[in-house]
């Protein structure tokens, strides 16, 4: 497997590349996403439109032909918000390859991201996902993936939250950046549902 697969190496881009993600919505029943790379083709989607699918908190990552590459599920009961990534569809039988989790629960919190089967290769979030603004940082405090505020090219205008960059360096798995803003996503509604206060500092975008 290629260095620095985690989820699928077809993901690994040899050039840093700007994906587009969308978040949708249908009939309030659930979020979706649809992933996009710089020519508008579709490179990842998530549905997640069941009724029940955000109580399961459950959610699977595809690619564009609805292949599933990923999927992540809350563990509970888990004091720190944890989430676990486990390759494919389902955890039936499957170990997790990687968890997310909450650095702290109140005040300035990043997320840790541990690696199950690279000890040592773990990751760090900073910044707020509710502002659109943040950074994983790799073992070394080297910038990996950032989310950003996605600005129209043809306007300059800056898009609502919903339309958003997730910016990829080179040799860092797409799949699995994609897989970390489906738990980032999840941890940002907790944060407003328990009414903790978001980073302060998270519209600096020299984060």
């Amino acid at each position: 497997m290629k260095a620095g697969a985690v989820v699928e190496e077809g993901f690994i881009y040899e050039e840093e590349i700007q994906l587009t993600v969308l978040k949708t919505s249908l009939f309030f029943t659930g979020d979706g996403f649809t992933v996009y790379d710089p020519k508008g083709t579709l490179v990842f989607r998530v549905d997640s439109y069941e009724p029940d699918a955000r109580d399961k908190g459950e959610l699977i990552l595809m690619d564009a032909s609805g292949r599933c590459l990923l999927t992540v599920r809350r563990k509970r009961p888990s004091l720190h918000q944890r989430w676990e990534g486990f390759l494919g569809e389902g955890i039936d039988g499957k170990k997790p390859i990687f968890s997310v989790k909450r650095s702290s629960i109140i005040g300035r919190s990043g997320v840790t991201v541990e690696m199950y089967n690279n000890p040592g290769e773990d990751y760090q979030i900073e910044g707020s996902f509710s502002h659109r603004c943040c950074t994983i940082f790799n073992a070394a405090k080297e910038s990996v993936a950032e989310i950003r505020r996605k600005v129209d090219a043809s306007t300059h205008v800056m898009l609502g939250k919903d339309v958003f960059t997730l910016c990829l360096k080179p040799g860092f798995d797409g799949a699995f950046a994609m897989g970390l803003v489906l738990v980032l996503d999840q941890i940002s509604d907790d944060y407003e549902d328990d009414g903790l206060q978001v980073d302060p500092a998270a519209n600096d975008l020299s984060l």
